[in-house]
């Protein structure tokens, strides 16, 4: 693991771990092959999307996240809405207050948090109200409410009727390993 240069005991992860990472959920590649497979943004990504799988694995839901921060992973989430007896535990919600519990709210502002779903209303007005830079999800609502009930707004929509924040949203990144979660 990473040095502990933010305070978070040695969690975190720098690009580098989030593409060894990569390589041990199963890509298939190694090293210099796997950066060569991918242009940089779509290696990141995809690395800190796996993490964000796997802990969408271990959740109630299958829904987890992951906040970045300068390519370091400074918190994480999964779905705890049962064991918790929260319905307002989803994996986006639980990351950031993982993230809060430890850093003051403003170290969110810029940062990109990676969720293995795009994420319900509540979830995006936190991650607008909080400043992230960049949401990158996987599996669309739409995709996902025909295995889940869900409510229909997507995060463009929420954004767009936000003027206070500014986001970048990309989705579909490795939607399908997102959607076979749901078995």
């Amino acid at each position: 693991m990473a040095t502990d240069r933010c305070g978070c005991g040695g969690r975190c992860w720098n690009r580098r771990e989030a593409l060894a990472a990569m390589i041990c959920v199963g890509i298939g590649a190694t090293g210099a092959r796997a950066e060569a497979l991918l242009s940089p943004a779509q290696s990141a990504d995809d690395g800190f999307m796996r993490l964000a799988l796997a802990q969408a694995a271990k959740g109630d839901f299958p829904f987890g996240a992951v906040i970045v921060r300068n390519e370091k992973v400074v918190a994480t989430g999964r779905n705890m809405g049962i064991r918790t007896n929260d319905p307002t535990a989803h994996g986006e919600m639980v990351a950031i207050r993982h993230f809060l519990s430890r850093h003051p709210a403003d170290g969110l502002k810029g940062a990109t948090i990676y969720t293995t779903g795009e994420p319900c209303p509540m979830c995006m007005g936190a991650i607008l109200w909080c400043g992230f830079g960049r949401l990158v999800y996987g599996a669309s609502i739409a995709e996902l409410s025909s295995r889940i009930g869900q409510i229909m707004e997507t995060s463009e929509a929420l954004a767009k009727d936000a003027p206070f924040a500014k986001i970048e949203i990309t989705g579909g990144v490795l939607a399908k390993e997102a959607l076979a979660l749901f078995r």
